[in-house]
Order: structure tokens, then C-alpha cells, then sequence
């Protein structure tokens, strides 16, 4: 038997610049599923997404989603993309053991931690102060600068890493420091300043975009104060939820996250299409 990807859509050209197409996946054509494949908004047309696949249940277990994965790489390379990436929600097993198994590594990690009502206290000597306009801007260049060479070591062309900086930072802060619902603290520790948060109240939880300790000041605990200090403020809001995201590799972060309590709740994997 022979499992193929028919288009069930011409190519779309999408407003802000990707593309799209949804398939219809097939076996001796006959229709099993459908994928929907696409290209980042995040970073950039040269990376492909996909977006959805979805085989009807008697099909399942028989490979079916893993030649209609290899066939959307080979519409991808087609596209001219030299990567491809999929985002698996935590409780989908069967999809993160495919994507290992075809190839896919980890890129990244959605986490999330339910808060109590009670603020967690700081250690003794540690207390916050807001970030002042020029401790902003000399954050504000480190930050997108340190962004995006996350992204080029994960193997992001150099241009689309620092255009995905400079357009994530324009979305997100498009008022600088004075933006609604975004909070920028600096931590002080027996008065000296070891570290930094940018936290972000979005509807129905607080989000974690940055969190960094003073170079000169790691290895010392402050992180974890950090983040306590993030769930101070988060509750404060009335937020229940505190979302973050880490990178994989970033192994300090990944254990002080899982020994706060954070669990993942989706995982994003790429592979390079040579």
C-alpha cells in the first residue's frame, strides 16, 4: 500500500508573509487523514511548521503518520526551507516518540506552575525595585542580542534570529518600559543588584520572559529568588497560572524550574532538512 499527500487546497499566501497548505493524506488514494503544513511567522519562510496531522482511528499504528510526516518534509524542501519544526502538546506520547523517532530533537519546553493564593516570601536581605529607564535600555539591547544568539545556535539563519528579535521586541513592547501588563525588576540582594525579570500578565496567567542573574552574582541562589519574586508578583495580578519557557541544554534552568513545581506542557522539535 502506498500512503501519499494529495493537496486538498491551493498554496496559500498568508498576510504576514508564510505559507500554508492542508493535505489530505492518503493510502492507494484513499483518504486516512490530513496534514496542514506551513511556514514559521516566527522565524522566518525558511523554516517549515507542521502544523496539524491527524489520522482517522482505525488507520492508526500502521505507519501512516510517519510517511505523511516524510512526505511534508519533502514538500518543505520544495519550499526552499532548510529546517522543519513541530510543536507537541505534553500529553501527546504517540506524536513526541514519531517525532523522535524520525529525527526530531528538542528545541524547547513550554512550562507552567498552578499558584496558591499565598505569595512565597524572599530570602532574607533580597528585595525588588523596578527597573530604572536606563537600566532598561542597557537590558533591552542585551536581551535581543542574547535572544538571538539563542536562536542561531539552534540553527536559525543569522538574519532570521535577529529580525525575530527585533520583531518580537516591537510586538511585545511596542511602549518600551511604559508598556500595559509588562513589569521589569531588578533583584537586590544585601543592596546590590544580582539580577534582573521581565514578567508579562496576559489574560488568564503570567508569563516569564526573562529571567537572568548579574554574570558575577550566579551560582548563589539568586535565580530561584528571581522566580519566587516572579510568583510574588503574579499572584499579586490575580494570575493563577505562571507560564516560562526554556531552551534545551539550558540544564540550571531546567532544574530549578522542575524543583519549583513547573511542568511542561508542550514541547517544540526541529530538524534540519539537508
Amino acid at each position: 500500500m502506498t500512503t501519499t499527500l494529495r493537496p486538498a487546497e491551493p498554496l496559500q499566501r498568508n498576510a504576514n508573509g508564510t505559507r500554508s497548505r492542508r493535505y489530505q493524506v492518503c493510502v492507494n488514494s484513499r483518504p486516512v487523514g490530513t496534514l496542514h503544513l506551513g511556514t514559521s511567522a516566527n522565524l522566518g519562510d525558511s523554516v517549515a511548521r507542521i502544523i496539524q496531522v491527524r489520522i482517522a482511528e482505525p488507520d492508526r499504528g500502521r505507519g501512516r503518520g510517519t510517511v505523511a510526516a516524510l512526505a511534508a518534509e519533502e514538500v518543505a524542501r520544495g519550499w526552499g526551507c532548510t529546517q522543519i519544526e513541530v510543536v507537541v502538546p505534553a500529553s501527546a506520547e504517540r506524536a513526541l516518540r514519531l517525532a523522535g523517532a524520525l529525527g526530531y530533537t528538542l528545541r524547547n519546553r513550554g512550562m507552567e506552575k498552578r499558584l496558591g493564593g499565598t505569595p512565597p516570601e524572599l530570602p532574607p536581605d533580597s528585595r525588588e525595585r523596578p527597573m530604572t529607564p536606563a537600566e532598561f535600555t542597557a537590558w533591552q539591547e542585551h536581551e535581543a542580542a542574547d535572544y538571538a544568539r539563542m536562536w542561531i545556535e539552534r540553527g536559525v539563519p543569522e538574519e532570521a534570529a535577529y529580525a525575530k528579535a527585533r520583531r518580537d521586541h516591537e510586538m511585545l513592547l511596542p511602549n518600551g518600559r511604559s508598556t500595559p501588563d509588562m513589569s521589569f525588576s531588578v533583584l537586590e540582594h544585601a543592596g546590590t543588584r544580582v539580577g534582573v525579570l521581565w514578567l508579562a500578565l496576559q489574560e488568564d496567567k503570567a508569563f516569564v520572559f526573562d529571567v537572568e542573574t548579574d554574570e558575577a552574582h550566579r551560582g548563589r541562589g539568586h535565580g530561584r529568588t528571581l522566580m519566587l519574586l516572579a510568583e510574588r508578583q503574579a499572584i499579586a495580578a490575580g494570575r493563577p497560572v505562571l507560564g516560562l519557557n526554556v531552551f534545551a541544554g539550558n540544564t540550571p534552568a531546567e532544574r530549578l524550574y522542575e524543583s519549583l513545581g513547573y511542568e511542561t506542557t508542550e514541547s517544540a522539535l526541529t530538524k534540519p532538512l539537508l
